[in-house]
């Protein structure tokens, strides 16, 4: 048998300093495959571990009974059973909207209202601007409020505030909560009120939006399993919601589980574009090797032995790499406080886990096996006979070729899944990124297929084209990476602008700008002549009545699995209305009336965005729970939208004679000037303490803030999906060196000046940057159409001259990095160049 001829340290070390552009390059498409992702598994990894360790703190107890009503009897009862035998500890807080006003000045702020008794809260603490204990200070007669509250209403702690009917003092400022729930939409700060005070505030009545949370602290956690089994076995399962401290879902722990899914998507999007880099630049570095791979073939070599040596250089790279991915993940690491500043929960602490690491370098080694192994398999077809000429047609692509780029493919997802930890997710994103790049491969063989069969009269613009097509120059892979990278950037881009434009700058005039809620039905006739001078157009009232969903054609609703959805779901509380006509935006979708007088019974209209949960029909029977007491209802018809202003909607109808007795209260969304909500705010609060006040300018203008912040972060990430591109231009001009230069000093030889040079160059990467970005652009306009049109439900708008700006802007930067990597190429001297080819 045939031994293994040794390696040849001195030959790897000479083929990594002599060729330090092509290393150089493939380092760092190395280091692109990783540093996003491990930045981001840091990340993921220093939450997970903060929100696990303070599991019990961000609910503030070990159980908690979650209701939009007080406890029913049995459940009390249960509650007081646990206490009375010792196991258990109880404390209530009661959460309701109001808004807040200034007694010194025509001031007042929409805000949240948490009355929380003595033993709250059980675990953590509640931390207060003067460092004092938070009962200490939450006496009778006097509150805690954010600082936000401060600021807004220009006050200091020791002045008043008028809550409901109640004027409080302001004790001091409230700066953290441990059971805090993540919330950037939240309409208005934080204020602690003890439950002494709830009485005089007269905020609660019927009808009134209020939750209610029970917490227990269980001494024994042995008995919290057996404990919230039983309360569950007594409570009321649609109105009664029982969490303990380890099978509640956070809001914190849903927003990062969502936020760094979808990162994780960039990320991974990145990886597979760098893993292109990686194959690009190592063609480009076995390219500038091909004389000194086919002297080796001459002098008796085998391709096992080239093969050997290549991938020990191909490995040690990939090692400097995936260290340089790593540092750099830990920076990137270390820039997410900036980039996630307001969204970071603030006591997060940002390590490097050994597992992030051990993982991040298995990582490193996957990608370049992954991506290099074509490039060294193809060394076996290098021959001596290359040595006779400089350049070669293109590696045939047989059986053998698709089959390990079906095995590649299958590698890849397998890296996503680990990624995602799902099925389901893994299938939809691998499909989905391999559906964009064929479908921006296919773009590009035919804007090839029409290139090459032009006549063009202009000798700079012909060359330029010409070069399109040199042997083994990557236009394929760097238009399919930029315009994937670009696409996705676009994407993110025109969507933004597109919400920014439907919500804040192009609010339409007409919409709802003044939102009232929880008005009373004996108080409508008070309150309608209070504001209807104020109100431009006509004022519609909307009866609102709390229910949920029990059953549909008598199956129960499986409210575990509803509440794993992302988004809508069945098993949340609805607000129902009665109404016996269609409302100007709506129209009968299916059935042929409203309502159906051939059915029998109560009746309801749905709305087509339920059909996204499930196939409802006309005739379903729905079961409902309506404030407790039982209500079945047949579906008369399903009506759509026909207009995307924004105005009130309610997913489901009744007749008015159906629901007019269930108690209620009354909602109203009027446009007002401007200038004059404040006002009207504060009056309308004076007069009537319990109507809650909504400005729709300030909740859209926090919406437009935070999609901002977000798509900053999403942006940021992306840069490293472009620079993945841009270094695909530089391996393709080293790729093509000897070519570039052969035609350059043809150039010069025949006597043209080295402007002219230039300019064939300049129009090479002109067109490569023109192709990449429009392709991006077609594909980005395609995907803001659908996610506006299909996602968001708002108008399109194409955003021309920003998507001018952002053609021009890409075209510039790949011109300038191509000249800058071709400027070696335009240095050279024709009589040196022609010498060094008589010699050899």
């Amino acid at each position: 048998m045939r031994s293994a001829q040794p390696l040849h340290w001195n030959f790897i070390h000479r083929q990594l300093t002599t060729t330090r552009q092509q290393s150089l390059i493939f380092i760092l498409c190395v280091a692109l495959s990783i540093v996003t992702l491990v930045g981001l598994n840091s990340l993921g990894a220093s939450i997970n571990q903060t929100l696990l360790s303070d599991a019990r703190e961000l609910m503030a107890a070990d159980l908690m009974i979650d209701s939009r009503y007080a406890l029913a009897e049995a459940t009390s009862d249960a509650i007081s059973d646990l206490e009375a035998r010792g196991l258990a500890e109880a404390t209530l807080i009661t959460s309701l909207f109001t808004v807040a006003r200034s007694t010194q000045e025509d001031a007042s702020l929409f805000s949240e209202l948490k009355i929380v008794e003595e033993a709250y809260p059980f675990y953590g603490v509640v931390e207060l601007g003067s460092g004092r204990a938070l009962h200490d200070v939450l006496r009778p007669g006097t509150i805690i409020v954010e600082p936000l509250l401060l600021d807004r209403l220009g006050l200091q702690i020791g002045d008043q505030l008028r809550l409901g009917e109640a004027t409080l003092r302001i004790g001091d400022t409230l700066l953290s909560e441990p059971d805090r729930p993540i919330n950037f939409f939240a309409f208005g700060p934080h204020i602690l009120v003890s439950p002494a005070d709830l009485p005089s505030l007269k905020l609660i009545v019927p009808g009134s939006r209020v939750d209610y949370r029970t917490l227990l602290k269980v001494p024994n956690e042995a008995n919290l399993a057996a404990i919230a089994e039983e309360l569950k076995a007594v409570a009321d399962p649609d109105l009664e919601e029982i969490e303990t401290f380890r099978s509640r879902e956070s809001g914190l722990q849903r927003f990062f589980d969502n936020l760094l899914f979808f990162l994780s998507m960039v990320a991974i999007f990145t990886l597979l574009l760098a893993g292109i880099g990686i194959q690009s630049a190592l063609v480009a570095f076995l390219r500038e090797r091909d004389n000194t791979i086919a002297i080796l073939r001459t002098v008796g070599a085998t391709g096992r032995f080239v093969t050997r040596h290549f991938a020990w250089i191909v490995a040690i790279l990939g090692i400097i790499g995936t260290l340089i991915g790593l540092a750099g993940g830990v920076a990137l690491q270390r820039l997410f406080p900036w980039l996630l500043a307001g969204f970071l929960p603030p006591d997060v602490a940002l390590t490097l886990s050994p597992r992030v690491v051990v993982e991040s370098l298995a990582l490193g080694i996957t990608v370049v096996a992954i991506f290099t192994f074509l490039p060294l398999d193809r060394l076996k077809e290098l021959r001596p006979s290359f040595i006779l000429r400089k350049e070669t047609s293109s590696a045939s692509r047989g059986v053998a070729f698709f089959a390990t780029l079906a095995l590649l493919i299958l590698i890849f997802a397998g890296l996503v899944f680990l990624q995602f930890s799902s099925f389901k997710r893994t299938l939809y994103f691998v499909l989905g990124v391999l559906g964009l790049v064929l479908i921006i491969a296919g773009i590009t063989e035919a804007i090839l297929f029409l290139l090459r069969r032009q006549k063009i009269h202009s000798l700079p613009l012909r060359q330029a084209l010409r070069g399109l097509f040199r042997p083994r120059n990557a236009t394929r892979a760097v238009v399919i990476t930029l315009a994937s990278a670009l696409a996705v950037v676009f994407t993110i881009y025109l969507a933004e602008q597109n919400l920014d434009n439907a919500f804040v700058r192009s609010y339409p005039e007409d919409s709802p700008n003044v939102f009232f809620i929880d008005i009373q039905p004996q108080q409508l006739d008070d309150f309608n002549a209070f504001i209807e001078d104020e109100v431009e157009g006509e004022i519609r009232y909307f009866p609102v009545v709390r229910g949920q969903i029990v059953s549909i054609n008598g199956e129960p609703i499986d409210r575990e699995k509803e509440r794993e959805r992302r988004g809508e779901n069945l098993a949340r509380q609805f607000s129902l209305t009665y109404r016996d006509e269609l409302l100007d935006d709506e129209a009968i979708l299916i059935g042929d009336t409203l309502f159906d007088p051939a059915i029998e019974g109560v009746q309801v209209s749905i709305l087509d965005d339920l059909l996204d949960l499930r196939d409802f029909a006309i005739g379903d029977r729905i079961s409902y729970r309506i404030q407790g007491i039982p209500m079945d209802a047949t579906i008369s018809s399903i009506r759509t939208r026909t207009d995307e202003s924004i105005r009130p909607f309610f997913n489901f109808v009744f007749r008015t004679v159906d629901l007019q007795a269930a108690p209620q209260t009354i909602f109203t969304a009027v446009t007002i000037p401007e200038e004059a909500i404040a006002s009207l705010q504060n009056r309308v609060v004076a007069t009537f303490p319990n109507i809650s006040v909504i400005d729709g300018t300030e909740a859209v203008a926090a919406f437009a803030d935070v999609v901002r912040r977000l798509s900053q972060v999403i942006r940021f990430l992306t840069i490293f999906s472009i620079a993945a591109g841009l270094l695909i231009i530089v391996s393709s001009v080293y790729a093509t060196r000897f070519a570039r230069i052969q035609e350059a000093v043809y150039f010069k030889v025949l006597g043209a000046e080295g402007r002219f040079v230039l300019r064939v160059f300049a129009l090479e990467n002109f067109i490569l940057g023109l192709f990449s970005a429009v392709v991006a652009l077609l594909l980005a306009q395609v995907a803001t159409w659908l996610v506006t049109r299909w996602v968001f439900d708002i108008s399109y708008t194409p955003f021309i001259l920003a998507s001018i700006i952002m053609l021009i802007g890409t075209v510039l930067l790949v011109m300038t990095i191509g000249l800058l990597a071709s400027i070696p190429i335009l240095q050279q001297r024709p009589i040196r160049f022609l010498r060094e080819q008589s010699q050899e």
